[in-house]
């Protein structure tokens, strides 16, 4: 290893462009601005309940878009955003709704702080409490409470899998409550995310990124999970997508995807939809129909 190395051979502007999933795409704004396009309409053209306040920070809001009236209570699927931890928000992260709505589902778009002005503890807290509000107000939002599924895209998946994780210092332990997740694109190992320029926002030390690298941290048990990346991701995503699936194994019932044709920013487009292999897993683990992977 020469003197240049920062991280597994990998000098800084190395591994600074593998932290950054942009590097792989023509063009982030195109994304974002789609993103924005495609949560505008959705908020258009279907119920929602926005801004419900689910904790005391100004930025602990969710928006609800209830599920379809029917027979019984439907499931929930509690969508994380990512952006890095720094960046996105509720306003453009209803773009997988209308496809999960369709299928039978209610959403729950959720908005946690961002660095630097919140740090990641306190993000991982905020989630826990969205979550917890949420179970705490099945009854009077509709849906049915031991049918709560999380999924969190990028940073959000992060957060996610930090939720799953009994006995938390920040926030509710709600891990006994979450019959199901879906982990995309995630990363569950923060060591290299300390090094690299992400923690310019983070300002994450060793003892936070252990404290927050839920890959060192996974229980005995889990429940029902969905892990999955686009076929277009850096070496470096790839790697922690799989060692998380490895180490989920033994203690859960895990289903991989690699969408081939999708990258970091688009897979989540797939949420829903029936024929995709993401579509269809997060279906089938929400017990709506989906084909079994």
């Amino acid at each position: 290893m020469t003197d240049t190395a920062v991280y597994r051979g990998m000098d800084q502007a190395t591994l600074d462009r593998q932290y950054s999933p942009s590097s792989r795409v023509p063009s982030l704004g195109a994304y974002l601005r789609e993103y924005a396009r495609r949560s505008t309409a959705a908020r258009r053209c279907h119920p929602v309940r926005t801004g419900l306040a689910y904790g005391g920070h100004p930025a602990e809001v969710l928006d609800y878009f209830p599920g379809r009236p029917g027979p019984g209570r439907p499931p929930l699927l509690v969508f994380v955003h990512g952006g890095n931890w720094q960046a996105l928000g509720r306003a453009e992260s209803a773009f997988p709704v209308p496809p999960l709505l369709a299928a039978g589902a209610a959403v729950a778009v959720v908005e946690y702080g961002l660095a630097p002005d919140v740090g990641l503890d306190a993000m991982a807290g905020m989630v826990r409490r969205a979550i917890d509000w949420l179970l705490r107000h099945a009854d009077r939002l509709g849906f049915a409470s031991n049918r709560l599924h999380l999924c969190g895209t990028s940073a959000g998946a992060h957060l996610a899998a930090m939720a799953l994780l009994p006995g938390p210092p920040h926030g509710p332990d709600v891990s006994g409550r979450i019959a199901g997740a879906v982990l995309l694109s995630g990363m569950y190992d923060l060591e290299p995310v300390r090094l690299s320029y992400v923690n310019e926002a983070l300002r994450l030390d060793e003892a936070g990124a252990r404290r927050n690298s839920p890959l060192g941290l996974l229980p005995a048990r889990l429940p029902r999970l969905v892990v999955a990346r686009g076929g277009n991701e850096t070496e470096e995503y790839v790697r922690q997508h799989d060692r998380m699936v490895a180490a989920l194994r033994p203690r859960a019932a895990v289903c991989e995807v690699v969408a081939e044709r999708r990258d970091h920013f688009d897979l989540p487009y797939d949420l829903g939809v029936r024929g995709t292999g993401l579509g269809d897993a997060v279906l089938a683990q929400m017990e709506l129909g989906g084909a079994a992977t």
